[in-house]
């Protein structure tokens, strides 16, 4: 499986990603402390780090020194948005720059972009018997193909990164149809109704009041 580090000063955003990315089946760790991070990864080995700069004990920066000769790709997580300091991170060696507030589904694509680029991808999603391939673009259901169109696997695979979250109809419409979300839910209403016969998911694809969707997975 792979293993993230979260280092952040702030411990609810911690929880959230790692709320996040271990429903998206990764094995997470966090620390709040840079000299604790910089501790932790001489213990242990890490597929990606998520680092924020402003920390206590060792900064952000610091961090990405030590980090830099052992080749783990790194996302910054910052409220620092001027763009010297993005271009600050990305010139230490960085492989990404996310501006607080995030997106949870943002900060999943990017996790996933950046771990593809290393060959170090989840290539294979699950969700109870349902099974996706990634990489095939394969579907199956208790072993059993199931055939689904291009937005219908999208909206698939966004559900299953992002397990027991409400996601929002303009976020699903906006990544799966690549286009700006007018409020006109038709389009997405029957793809995901579609999705739900084909996969029998009527009760487990719930719908959140004017929000959404969930896909509800016991943890």
């Amino acid at each position: 499986m792979i293993k993230i580090l979260i280092v952040d000063d702030e411990k609810p955003i911690c929880d959230l990603i790692d709320l996040n990315l271990s429903a998206a089946g990764y094995s997470c760790a966090a620390v709040q402390d840079g000299l604790e991070a910089i501790n932790l990864i001489e213990k242990e080995t890490f597929d990606l780090i998520l680092l924020d700069i402003m920390l206590p004990g060792a900064s952000g920066y610091d961090i990405m020194e030590y980090i830099r000769p052992l080749s783990v790709p790194v996302i910054f997580i910052t409220a620092k948005h001027e763009v010297r300091d993005r271009v600050k991170g990305l010139k230490l060696g960085a492989d990404d720059y996310l501006v607080k507030p995030f997106d949870v589904v943002e900060l999943t694509a990017r996790v996933e972009a950046v771990l593809r680029r290393y060959n170090k991808a989840n290539q294979i999603l699950t969700a109870g018997d349902v099974s996706v391939d990634l990489e095939a673009r394969r579907v199956t259901k208790a072993g059993r193909p199931v055939a689904l169109t291009n937005k219908e696997f999208g909206l698939l695979v966004l559900f299953m990164q992002n397990k027991n979250i409400a996601l929002f109809r303009e976020t699903l419409y906006e990544k799966v149809w690549e286009e700006e979300y007018f409020g006109d839910s038709r389009t997405l209403d029957l793809h995901v109704q579609r999705l739900r016969k084909k996969l029998g998911w009527e009760r487990k694809l719930a719908a959140v009041y004017k929000v959404g969707y969930r896909l509800e997975e016991p943890k």
